[in-house]
C-alpha cells in the first residue's frame, strides 16, 4: 500500500477500532507528512483512548531493503507509532538489527514483521523477537515472497512449527485474500489473532489513488484469474530492485498480455513509460493499461466505495455473525 495507504486512511482505521497503517514511502519527509495528517486527526477525536494514548495509535510500514535504518530511526523516536512494520529485508537477519534499534528508539512501539513462509517465520521469530509476525499467504496483493502458498495452509503450519520451536506465545495475523467478514472468520479458525486487509481499502473514501485505479478495482471481477503474481510488473519502469526472493501481484494488465505475447522488455518499458505520462497514469479500463495495478485475489469481492469506518465496523459485524452462527453448530 505504498503511496496510497497515507495518514487520513490509517487515522481512519484506527479511530474505527482498527490498526491503521501508513504504507512504506521512500522518502522519509513525506514519512513525517502522512504522520503529522494523522496525528492532527486523532488530536481532533473526542476518543478518550485515543487521545491518552502513548504512542502514536497506528503503524507505520518500512521496507527494509531500500530504506537506512539511521534514517527512519530518528521517525520512530519522534512520532513513536503504536507499530512498527517491517518488511523485504535482503537478509533475514537484518530484521533482527532493525527490531534492537528501533526498540531503542521508541520502546514502547511494537514491531510487526511481515513474512510468506514457514521457515522465514521460525527464524525471525528466533532472532528478532517480533511483537506480532505478520503471514502474508500467495493470495495477497503487491508484494510477497514468490515461493509461498495460501494462508489456509501457511498460518496453521507456521503456528505448529513456532509452537514446536518454543515460540508459540508470538501473536500471528493473517494477510492474503481476505477482504470481508468471512475472511476474518476463517482467518480467526486457522489460529490467527487479527488479520490485516489491502486490497479492501482500494475502494476506500480515504485512499490515495488515481481514480482510474480504482476504477480498475471496482471492475475486477474472477480475482484468481484477473491478477497474476509475476517478477514482470516490478521491471516496468526499469530495472528490478527488489529482492530475488521477492515478486508482486498485480491486474492483469497490458503490459503483463504483451509480455506473454513474447513482447520484448524494453518495447513493454518504452509503452510503459509513454502510458504513465497520461492522464490517467496508465491505468485504463478494462486492462488496456500499462501500470501494474496492486490487488489480490479477493478484488473480485470488492465492488463499492465506502468510508474506512464502513468497512471496518462492516467487516468486524460480519465476522462477529458468521463465528455466531458456527458456535451454535
Amino acid at each position: 500500500m505504498a503511496g496510497s495507504a497515507g495518514g487520513a486512511l490509517a487515522s481512519a482505521v484506527s479511530l474505527s477500532g482498527g490498526v491503521g497503517m501508513i504504507g512504506c514511502l521512500f522518502s522519509l519527509d513525506d514519512v513525517r507528512k502522512e504522520l503529522n495528517i494523522a496525528a492532527k486527526n486523532f488530536k481532533a477525536s473526542s476518543n478518550p483512548s485515543i487521545s491518552s494514548s502513548r504512542t502514536l495509535p497506528l503503524g507505520v510500514g518500512f521496507l527494509t531493503f531500500v530504506l537506512n535504518l539511521k534514517d527512519v530511526l530518528p521517525v520512530v523516536e519522534e512520532f513513536k507509532p503504536a507499530i512498527v512494520w517491517l518488511f523485504a529485508a535482503k537478509e533475514l537477519d537484518d530484521y533482527k538489527v532493525w527490531a534492537a534499534e528501533i526498540r531503542k528508539a521508541s520502546p514502547e512501539s511494537n514491531i510487526w514483521i511481515q513474512v510468506g513462509n514457514v521457515s522465514a517465520a521460525v527464524h525471525i521469530a528466533r532472532t528478532a523477537s517480533p511483537d506480532v509476525l505478520c503471514l502474508q499467504g500467495a493470495d495477497a496483493g503487491g508484494h510477497g515472497f514468490e515461493k509461498g502458498c495460501g494462508i489456509i495452509s501457511l498460518l496453521p503450519e507456521s503456528a505448529d512449527a513456532l509452537v514446536k520451536e518454543g515460540l508459540g506465545q508470538i501473536p500471528l495475523v493473517a494477510a492474503g485474500g481476505i477482504v470481508d467478514g468471512r475472511g476474518v472468520a476463517a482467518a480467526l479458525a486457522l489460529g490467527a489473532q487479527g488479520v490485516v486487509m489491502g486490497t479492501r481499502f482500494l475502494a476506500s473514501e480515504q485512499i490515495t489513488i488515481h481514480p482510474a485505479y480504482q476504477s480498475a478495482v471496482l471492475e475486477a471481477s474472477d480475482g484468481g484469474q484477473v491478477t497474476k503474481r509475476s517478477k514482470l510488473f516490478d521491471e516496468l519502469r526499469g530495472p528490478n530492485m527488489w529482492p530475488a526472493a521477492y515478486d508482486g501481484r498485480s491486474l492483469v494488465v497490458q503490459s503483463y498480455k504483451d509480455h506473454l505475447g513474447g513482447m520484448s522488455i524494453e518495447e513493454i518499458q518504452k509503452l510503459h513509460n509513454e502510458a504513465v505520462k497520461e492522464d490517467d497514469n496508465g491505468f485504463k479500463p478494462g486492462l488496456k493499461g500499462r501500470a501494474a495495478i496492486w490487488a489480490g485475489t479477493g478484488v473480485g469481492m470488492v465492488k463499492e466505495v465506502e468510508s474506512a469506518r464502513d468497512i471496518v465496523e462492516g467487516v468486524r459485524r460480519d465476522a462477529m455473525e458468521i463465528l455466531g452462527r458456527v458456535l451454535k453448530i
